[in-house]
């Protein structure tokens, strides 16, 4: 056990407030350049606005930073939230915490959406949303009691860099022989040698005996933590109960959430089995339908697929209870025992890994061309272990395997990497170099868009092409989902606020498998609705899973499938019987679409949220290279000949490939326009005074803002 050492330099002492209908009523403020810690109270307006979760950090950040704030700032903040229904043990999902801060890979604001026990320990300790800013060069441990009504900032030293070992630490420090009481978020070294870090967020799980993970991923926010100083962030409570959230009507609520938990515990063994395999299943699913990134994107299947699909990693994954909050019914966290790495400081020493779900099994497995599903998981434990995003690594290590496959850059760049498709040792050495701020990792560990211009710079590179295959939008990389042949995914990943992520409108099934939306018009208000349902979780601090991932039996023969209408219902029932806000399910898209144009504008505040802003690598829309095109003829000769009416005989590939590429960039062009009149934005991508006005954002600094981007009406 390292010798590790803990000195408080500023304790507050508070008095807990009631949970009141879902809420605290109050925010807590640390500012770790001067040590200050105190509360602020919540005001009407903000809750009625804001409604919580993702639209209180969004709040809290925007009157935090400047135009001219820089994500490395003393004044930028990383603000944290639950949500009203967030800590509900007997709901499926309620257990999410919502990250939000200037990102170091775009510029501009990012939110992460985890799970673990930290977003509802920290609510129930009195707290609606945590924000802190400032900077110190000490490492320091910031520590919520809410058992014993305290917030105190401990300067650290001896502590492990590596998470693993630091959560084990630290939960075995502020137990008091109580490890279930206890959540811990943290990062590892690689966020601090990266933009790429991510925070873990822990639970303690009794059967394993051991603190286990989610991970807010995205964007670099645990870059910024790291960049504070912030060695951890823990948060103490005891007992939740369906009554720890106080709400507004008991009875209904538990009826609502015993429909849901009992449809869960039924369908799920026959639809996905989320309880046993996770989003594993996912993988198989999206090889059948082309859908599964292979080869940095280039494709969407693979013969080998199966080898990284569910069941392996049935076999895989330890059985047993697996819910990453309290009581969740879907309970899809889970995770291998006693698997043993081959490389790197855990070589040959048996370890645990939480995971790996979907999006890492595609990103660091088949978009690579890796198909052993155990350098998947040695390249999911390794990036926990570090801080690193698995989603920004694999869509970053593939760009990197492209183009060095393509003579781009060489071994003389890669400091002797050989790094083709499929190297699985290669691939887990860029990983340990990313953590340790050394050699090539250190410029991969710079994401896809920094790379793309040090490539161009340095190596010599074609900016051009790295253009075309290089999968970042906003300067964020994308999460595991082909899109070339749906257009409204195209559209669900470049209108995304943040960037490229599913979490705001996964629509390729809808579009490309059952063909429910064939107009631009429908495309557009799937580009609004779905957007604006997905965000209401982040603002209650809810997990989408059991909203779509397990559905009612009969929900094939309802007017909106896609919706899973029942459930929608049910969600507007547990938001009234918490809050006491009597809503229906257009309520529930109205909150949304307030702070969803709010962080369109803070977008624009920072100098993005235009139209230029919202473009895709051509690669998220169609074939870069002749192979690309070639290994799919006969459906692109069709379109050709069928939807663009170009005549195609006697044409060479490269021509057909130039064609196909002016209609579809002219396709995703016009559903701009459909999305952007459809949200109430100019033709430029911002809102307008109107929109901003009937959504009651219209303060005076965004009027301000709007004006002075040329926006009067």
């Amino acid at each position: 056990m390292p010798d590790y050492h803990f000195k408080a330099t500023k304790t507050l002492d508070y008095k807990r407030p009631d949970i009141t209908n879902g809420y605290a009523g109050q925010t807590l403020y640390v500012n770790l350049s001067d040590g200050q810690i105190e509360t602020k109270p919540v005001d009407a307006k903000t809750k009625k606005t804001f409604i919580g979760g993702k639209g209180y950090d969004l709040w809290l950040l925007w009157n935090a930073v400047q135009p001219t704030t820089l994500w490395n700032d003393p004044e930028n903040a990383l603000c944290i939230a639950a949500g009203p229904l967030g800590g509900t043990p007997i709901y499926p999902g309620s257990g999410k915490s919502i990250v939000a801060t200037l990102s170091p890979l775009t510029g501009s604001v990012i939110d992460s959406n985890v799970g673990g026990y930290f977003g509802p320990y920290l609510k129930f300790s009195g707290f609606d949303a945590l924000e802190i800013q400032g900077k110190t060069t000490s490492e320091v441990v910031v520590f919520i009691d809410g058992i014993n009504e305290k917030v105190q900032i401990f300067e650290t030293s001896g502590l492990p860099d590596n998470a693993y070992e630091l959560s084990a630490i630290l939960t075995e420090h502020f137990a008091e022989g109580k490890p279930r009481n206890v959540s811990v978020v943290s990062t590892g070294p690689g966020a601090k040698n990266t933009l790429l870090g991510c925070l873990n967020f822990t639970w303690y799980d009794p059967k394993r005996k051991r603190a286990r993970y989610k991970q807010a991923g995205r964007g670099g926010v645990g870059t910024v933590f790291a960049d504070k100083g912030l060695k951890a962030i823990v948060a103490c409570w005891k007992t939740v109960t369906a009554d720890t959230n106080n709400p507004a009507d008991k009875a209904r609520l538990k009826d609502v959430a015993k429909l849901h938990s009992r449809e869960i515990v039924e369908l799920d063994p026959k639809q996905n089995e989320m309880a046993k395999i996770g989003t594993t299943h996912l993988v198989t699913i999206m090889n059948d339908h082309d859908l599964l990134p292979t080869h940095n994107f280039r494709y969407g299947r693979h013969d080998q697929a199966p080898n990284l699909g569910q069941e392996v990693y049935r076999r895989l994954f330890d059985p047993g209870f697996d819910g990453c909050w309290m009581g969740c019914t879907v309970a899809c966290s889970h995770g291998i025992k006693d698997f043993v790495p081959l490389s790197g400081p855990y070589k040959g020493k048996k370890v645990f890994v939480d995971g790996p779900e979907y999006e890492t099994i595609a990103g660091c497995g088949s978009n690579l061309g890796i198909f052993d599903p155990h350098t998947v998981a040695e390249m999911n434990f390794y990036c926990d272990a570090y801080g690193l995003d698995t989603i920004s690594v694999g869509t970053g290590v593939a760009f990197v395997m492209e183009c060095f496959e393509m003579g781009l850059i060489d071994t003389t760049h890669t400091g002797g990497l050989d790094l083709h498709f499929g190297n699985r040792d290669a691939a887990l050495e860029i990983v340990h170099q990313m953590a340790a701020g050394e050699g090539f990792g250190q410029i991969v560990g710079r994401g896809v868009r920094k790379m793309k211009a040090i490539f161009a710079k340095d190596f010599g590179a074609d900016a051009t092409i790295m253009q075309d295959i290089g999968m970042e939008a906003k300067g964020l990389e994308f999460s595991e989902y082909m899109t070339k042949e749906s257009l409204a995914q195209q559209g669900g990943y470049g209108l995304a606020l943040k960037g490229p992520q599913h979490d705001e409108a996964w629509l390729i099934f809808l579009d490309m498998v059952h063909n429910f939306m064939p107009t631009f018009e429908q495309k557009a208000e799937a580009l609004h609705w779905f957007p604006m349902f997905r965000t209401w979780f982040a603002l209650c601090g809810l997990c989408k899973l059991p909203w779509n991932d397990i559905i009612p039996e009969d929900n094939k023969d309802t007017a909106e499938p896609a919706k899973v209408m029942k459930h929608v219902q049910w969600y507007a029932d547990y938001f009234s019987s918490i809050t006491g806000i009597e809503s229906g399910p257009e309520d529930l898209i109205n909150m949304s679409e307030g702070v969803y144009n709010f962080q369109r504008i803070f977008n624009l505040r920072m100098g993005f949220g235009r139209r230029e802003h919202d473009g895709l690598p051509y690669r998220a829309m169609g074939p870069v290279t002749e192979t690309e095109y070639e290994s799919r003829a006969e459906r692109y000769d069709k379109q050709l000949s069928e939807i663009y009416k170009f005549d195609i005989d006697e044409k060479s590939t490269a021509e057909k490939l130039a064609a196909l590429r002016k209609h579809r960039e002219q396709q995703y062009d016009t559903l701009k326009d459909a999305v952007y009149n459809r949200r109430g934005w100019t033709n430029d991508g911002i809102p307008t005074l109107k929109t901003a006005k009937r959504l009651g954002i219209d303060f005076d600094d965004v009027v301000e803002l709007l004006k002075a981007n040329g926006v009067n009406s």
